[in-house]
């Protein structure tokens, strides 16, 4: 399916729609971002036909096969990026050269830190986390009017108008009139509320399972970043193994996390072999309800972060939501673009264009991140 300018929970909201379904009986590989033009695989417990007759705009479907087993998050290689960038402010030597030094030091520093990029906790409303942390805090009222209240200057005005109305007046009713269509997920969370007062708990499960996952995952991905980020200012390599590392293997071609090997003296340049061969990746930990720590400076770093953040990892079970608990994983460190390649459009100044593909989970932004250098809203 070819998508244009729609979020992932709003396409699967419309096709329930559409079609008549339980948004449970649609199901994608992965969230895409709303600014592209996505190509990806969808599931949908329907008639063929109904599907192909749904006509949604800017929504193509391209083919289309039965199956007995549906796609779901996570059940894929990776992700292919084409990417144009627009408006650089050099000549064509000067941009030429920039990418010259770009791939000099991502070849000298084996690929780039794996960060959850900034579309996870929201380019616009960067609160994702925020409301994730409230949730596995079990603080739900603060939660739901952090995500329903929080203003920022890139939002659309009558969005802010909406969201400060409500922070200012607590008045549910009066705010679901100035609350806009297309923020459907925070109007279904309002007429929630006004149907059942104080029901917080009932009002985040109206979500979408996969967005209520976004929200504990962010908190997670936030924790992890600030892992990576304190190991790097700890002067510590992120593509080399040091005594107490925990490193995964490659396993057909896509990084095994299940697959855990502490790091010891004995084994330590055979592991660092292996990853110089791009056959291992060192980690960090993504926390979650099981201490899955590495041991010696890394684990040091992980069990200090966890503890600024005052961070309780049974907390993670969710008892409110067992369904949802969040489990512990080591993620690489760093991530290695696979077919790279920057053209120069001889027709267009001020433009590169760039193509990659990257394993699975790991941001396209955290790339481009590392290669402009911008501030965050121009990528």
């Amino acid at each position: 399916m070819k998508v244009y300018n729609w979020e992932t929970n709003q396409l699967v909201r419309a096709f329930s729609r559409r079609l008549g379904i339980s948004r449970r009986a649609i199901s994608f590989a992965g969230t895409k971002d709303k600014r592209a033009l996505t190509v990806q695989l969808f599931s949908f417990a329907a008639p063929p036909q109904a599907v192909l007759n749904s006509n949604l705009k800017d929504v193509y479907i391209l083919d289309y096969y039965r199956s007995n087993e549906r796609v779901d998050i996570g059940k894929l290689y990776g992700n292919r990026f084409e990417i144009v960038i627009r408006g650089i402010p050099h000549p064509r030597e000067r941009i030429k050269r920039i990418v010259e030094d770009f791939l000099e030091e991502m070849e000298r520093l084996g690929g780039f830190p794996n960060f959850f990029g900034v579309q996870r906790f929201g380019a616009i409303r960067p609160i994702t986390h925020i409301v994730g942390k409230k949730i596995i805090e079990g603080r739900m009222e603060e939660a739901i009017f952090i995500y329903l209240t929080k203003v920022f200057a890139h939002e659309p005005q009558v969005d802010r108008r909406a969201r400060e109305f409500l922070e200012e007046s607590s008045d549910l009713k009066e705010a679901l009139k100035l609350f806009p269509r297309h923020l459907t997920f925070e109007r279904a969370m309002i007429q929630h509320l006004i149907s059942n007062p104080g029901d917080y708990l009932g009002a985040l499960k109206v979500l979408p399972e996969n967005l209520f996952k976004l929200f504990t995952h962010a908190y997670q991905s936030y924790l992890f970043n600030r892992i990576v980020s304190a190991r790097i200012k700890e002067g510590l390599p992120l593509v080399e193994a040091v005594v107490g590392d925990i490193v995964i293997p490659l396993k057909e071609g896509i990084p095994h996390r299940e697959r855990r090997v502490e790091v010891t003296e004995q084994n330590l340049s055979t592991v660092n072999r292996r990853i110089k061969e791009g056959k291992a990746f060192v980690t960090a930990l993504l926390p979650g309800s099981e201490p899955l720590f590495a041991s010696g400076m890394m684990g040091e770093i992980e069990r200090r972060v966890l503890e600024e953040e005052g961070v309780d990892l049974s907390l993670f079970n969710l008892p409110e939501f067992p369904r949802f608990r969040v489990r512990s994983l080591r993620r690489e460190l760093h991530s290695i673009p696979m077919d790279l390649s920057f053209e120069l459009p001889p027709e267009e100044e001020g433009t590169l264009r760039t193509s990659f593909h990257l394993f699975r989970g790991t941001y396209a932004t955290s790339f481009l991140r590392e290669l402009m250098k911008a501030p965050i809203l121009n990528y």
